[in-house]
């Protein structure tokens, strides 16, 4: 029987007119999701955290408790949506992405959706040495981390073959914004966490919340089947001059610069990662195929947004 002919679950008819959204992992960008999405959507949020419940009401959404390292608790999802957003980051080790594997599955239990949009990161590409990117570079991916977002997308591309939903990709880089936990320059600036000198220093691309969660939207109405975006802003900066320019902007010290061997000293592993690897994406594609003028095609200008 073909996925698509076999009858939703009861308990969550509605009518065939109106789309349902399932945002999965409805966090911040989730949140601006919501705020940006045009009117008439039904919308549910999965989160594994009663506590939230509340929030996502105020801001429209059904809240549904479901765990996505815990399948039995997924179950109810099957057959609930039109739509499905899926911004849950993958788990935090090993190099398949278990989570979105249990997701599928179950979507695969009743009519699966017609769309369903992913988060995954410019992390796989891996390391192009500065090099210009566009969607069609192959995936090179140095660490866990990106693998199992790899893992994903392959994941992905069957389930949309299988079922007939329409997949789309969003690569996503490091994401910024002033009102966003953890989002801005200045938390790292007041540390005086260093930064690589420019003889060392590599290539990062970034993207406002807000853009994001507009490229979400338009990705959800009007995306073309089995697509990939390079989900990020015109800035061509390094990683040192990105965080002079947050310093500037904010009256901070800039951050001391050191070599790539004292940073191998001083740094994290996570932090190592993300100095060991340089490229400048091509967002070409998404401006022309999504429609889409970016609110903050600059870093200068997004991070003087919401101050």
């Amino acid at each position: 029987m073909s996925m698509r002919s076999r009858s939703p679950n009861p308990e969550v008819r509605h009518a065939a007119a109106r789309p349902r959204l399932l945002i999965v992992g409805c966090g911040d960008v989730g949140m601006r999701v919501l705020r940006s999405l045009p009117a008439g959507w039904q919308i549910y949020a999965l989160t594994s955290s009663p506590s939230r419940h509340p929030a996502l009401r105020a801001a429209g959404a059904i809240p549904l408790s479901g765990n996505l390292d815990d399948a039995r608790s997924l179950r109810r999802l099957a057959g609930l949506a039109t739509h499905v957003l899926h911004l849950a980051p993958p788990p935090a080790s090993g190099a398949q992405d278990l989570r979105t594997r249990r997701l599928l599955l179950s979507l695969r239990r009743a009519v699966a959706p017609r769309v369903l949009v992913y988060a995954s990161t410019t992390g796989v590409y891996g390391d192009a040495q500065g090099a210009w990117l566009d969607e069609t570079a192959p995936l090179q991916p140095r660490s866990d981390r990106a693998r199992r977002r790899v893992d994903a997308e392959r994941a992905l591309r069957v389930f949309g073959r299988e079922t007939g939903t329409q997949v789309s990709v969003l690569r996503v880089p490091g994401i910024y914004a002033w009102d966003r936990e953890g989002g801005h320059p200045r938390e790292r600036l007041a540390r005086g966490t260093p930064v690589l000198e420019a003889a060392d220093d590599v290539y990062t691309n970034h993207i406002h919340a807000d853009d994001l969660a507009r490229v979400c939207v338009r990705a959800l109405l009007r995306a073309p089947v089995g697509r990939c975006f390079n989900v990020c802003d015109d800035s061509q900066l390094r990683m040192g001059d990105y965080f002079d320019l947050a310093a500037d902007l904010c009256g901070l010290p800039r951050p001391p610069r050191i070599s790539r061997e004292q940073a191998r000293l001083q740094m994290s592993p996570m932090q190592l990662s993300f100095m060991a690897e340089s490229r400048r994406l091509r967002n070409d594609r998404m401006k022309r195929e999504l429609g889409l003028m970016l609110r903050f095609a600059d870093v200068r200008e997004g991070l003087l947004a919401g101050r």
